[in-house]
């Protein structure tokens, strides 16, 4: 009899793969409260990972690390409307506290234009105060009615900036370049995800914003995730809360803002887009540990040279852990691993201590062969880098091979079943747009006809993207 897979194979169900792949590689549990998760240390490890990577990103952008309340009072919201009706369905409202009733109910935190803005409003008196750029790490809660772990969870971990600016143009060029240079590198250069950088239609924007930059990704099974979003607010915040400067010519002048953010659903992102039948793949840039080397057997010889691999790995700049732990089996500590998608394993035993070999093993490739121990140190980065790549391309391979060029709102749909589409805007427009949700397909961004990020929803040559999202 077949010894059953360890996981559900991708193409037999991909939503119990993913949900198996979560648990077995302990990167996460369902939370007590319905919607909510427990992130165990694996899987926070590859978050803090993602923390640092963006962190260094955004603070060469200009912006600096503050924090804000996670309780806002609900009069904040009502200010904007389009902001508070966007989120309304969502919002986790407090009225008791200190077992009474509130003088005024407070929202946890679903995003923090508001409250920002109030502080805001007091921090802005001149224009030489501008421009400003706060971002800040922090929990957010929106009232989830189909969750699923790291993608659609009631709270969720993410970073959120919020800038305001002298000029309009100050403001777009700053959205813009959050969008590209912080959002676009790390997701290309460091997750190794191939990422659409486009515009969000009028329909898709973020409530209370002009204009909504967006970067999508195709998933393994052909769906798209958006991994991350830069608002332009133009003066909507502002002007709700009076958030002005006095210019250089003395006129009082409403800030041009913008707000942006990811969160960690890119850790859902990570697993959907890299992972395979045998576990997680994780790109040797972002990976918490880049090489594990492993004790086959555990007399004091071995053990001894597992452990000195890995100091000498580690003083060669890379992230290693030694597992010794011989008292599990090795096939076990092998396969846990594999699950963990941990780049590269570094194997070894009495054979190979004789040899003066390890057995090195690819994750990302695949693959096992004998290499000597001497060469480790200075093979090993190459290896990495050469990884690195391969996840990138073949990410972008998935998501040009299953993309469809189309002209019509019924090839649009039959082929977002697969993949995605790409159909000229002004053959699809509000219209069509509003005719492929009812199917349970959307337009996730316009792109200009050779890909970059147009300036304006209605730009000639807009191309939309049409996909089945999560």
């Amino acid at each position: 009899m077949a010894k059953a897979p360890v996981l559900t194979p991708q193409a037999d169900d991909f939503p119990r793969w993913y949900q198996d792949l979560i648990n077995k590689a302990e990167l996460a549990d369902n939370g007590p409260v319905r919607g909510t998760m427990v992130i165990r240390p694996y899987g926070y490890g590859l978050w803090e990972r993602m923390q640092q990577e963006m962190d260094a990103r955004i603070k060469d952008a200009g912006a600096a690390n503050a924090y804000f309340p996670l309780f806002i009072p609900q009069s904040y919201l009502t200010r904007e409307a389009e902001h508070v009706e966007g989120f309304a369905p969502e919002l986790a409202v407090v009225t008791h506290g200190g077992g009474k009733d509130l003088e005024e109910p407070v929202v946890v935190r679903p995003t923090s234009e508001t409250i920002i803005n109030e502080y805001f409003s007091k921090w802005v008196q001149s224009y030489r105060d501008l421009p400003l750029l706060i971002n800040q790490w922090a929990n957010v809660v929106r009232w989830e009615m189909r969750p699923r772990v790291f993608l659609r969870t009631t709270e969720f971990l993410w970073q959120e900036g919020h800038t305001a600016h002298a000029t309009y143009e100050d403001a777009r060029d700053y959205a813009a370049r959050i969008h590209r240079h912080v959002y676009g590198d790390f997701m290309t250069n460091v997750l190794a995800i191939d990422a659409v950088l486009g515009r969000k239609t009028a329909k898709e924007r973020f409530a209370g914003a002009i204009n909504t930059l967006t970067l999508e990704s195709m998933m393994g099974d052909g769906k798209a995730l958006q991994m991350g979003t830069s608002h332009e607010l133009g003066q909507n915040f502002a002007k709700a809360f009076h958030t002005q400067y006095l210019s250089k010519d003395g006129e009082q002048e409403l800030v041009w803002q913008t707000s942006w953010g990811t969160s960690t659903r890119m850790v859902g992102g990570l697993i959907m887009s890299h992972g395979d039948d045998n576990g997680l793949r994780v790109p040797p840039r972002l990976a918490p540990v880049q090489v594990v080397v492993l004790a086959i057997k555990g007399d004091d010889a071995v053990l001894a040279a597992v452990r000195e691999t890995g100091n000498r790995l580690k003083a060669a700049g890379l992230r290693v852990q030694v597992d010794d732990r011989t008292d599990t089996p090795f096939g076990r500590r092998a396969v846990d691993w594999e699950l963990k998608g941990v780049p590269v394993r570094v194997e070894i035993g009495p054979r190979d201590l004789e040899n003066g070999t390890a057995m090195l093993a690819r994750r990302i490739p695949g693959g096992k062969e004998p290499v000597a121990v001497g060469e480790l140190a200075e093979l090993l980065p190459k290896v990495l880098e050469e990884d690195q790549a391969l996840l990138l391309a073949q990410s972008r391979e998935r998501r040009e091979s299953r993309t469809a060029d189309v002209r019509t709102i019924a090839e649009a749909a039959e082929a977002a079943a697969a993949g995605w589409a790409r159909i000229p805007w002004s053959d699809l427009g509000p219209e069509g747009e509003a005719e492929l949700a009812e199917q349970g397909v959307t337009v996730r961004c316009l792109v200009a006809e050779d890909g970059s990020v147009p300036e304006a929803d209605d730009a000639p040559g807009n191309v939309a993207i049409v996909a089945r999202a999560y």
